[in-house]
């Protein structure tokens, strides 16, 4: 009964060691794909039908005039250089874009570095975490929000297509965030532990 009981600590001890040895791997890979990748963030004045539809003709507008604007960036850090030259023009086309409406809401548009839950967008699964942003936040922000990655350029056309992730991510990270449903508990579990350390940040 004893010697019983030890074999069944020792498996169940060997399988907590394999599966923190997967997740450790799984976490490194979901590292490397936010440090790879900006995101675009776009957040509403508020929830009414209204505001929402006006974030909409924002996000037309600014994916628009962004495309192609960050063209020659080799990575995240250079993608980020070229967003900072650029992002005064981009906040005049969000005002443009406010007042042709027929708003007077007032337009931010910052670089930041922000944390995002889990998100899917097609076959593509971004990891929740902290990434580095592009956001626009129209009037009081306090709205539902709407992102893309525009390092690589994944907004237009509202697609993300693997052969564009694949200028920035390694063959083991694309078949990560597409990987669907083989990942699904892994990014449930990463994105509880990242909860937990951006609500311990704050």
């Amino acid at each position: 009964m004893v010697l019983s009981r030890r074999f069944l600590r020792a498996g169940v001890g060997g399988l907590a060691l394999c599966l923190l040895i997967s997740l450790c791997g799984f976490y490194g890979r979901c590292t490397e794909v936010r440090e790879s990748v900006v995101r675009l963030h776009i957040l509403a004045n508020s929830d009414s039908d209204e505001d929402q539809a006006l974030k909409l003709k924002v996000r037309d507008a600014v994916v628009e005039a962004a495309a192609g604007w960050l063209d020659g960036a080799q990575n995240a850090d250079e993608a980020l250089a070229l967003a900072e030259q650029r992002l005064p023009a981009l906040k005049a086309v969000a005002q443009r874009a406010v007042t042709d409406a027929g708003y007077d809401y007032p337009v931010d548009a910052t670089l930041c570095t922000m944390y995002f839950t889990t998100r899917q967008y097609d076959t593509v699964t971004l990891p929740a975490g902290v990434y580095e942003a592009v956001r626009f936040t129209i009037g009081s922000g306090e709205g539902k929000n709407w992102w893309c990655v525009v390092y690589p350029p994944l907004c237009a056309g509202a697609a993300m297509e693997r052969g564009t992730l694949s200028d920035v991510l390694d063959s083991d990270q694309v078949a990560m965030v597409t990987g669907g449903e083989r990942f699904e508990v892994r990014f449930k579990v990463l994105e509880w532990w990242e909860e937990l350390v951006n609500f311990l940040r704050q």
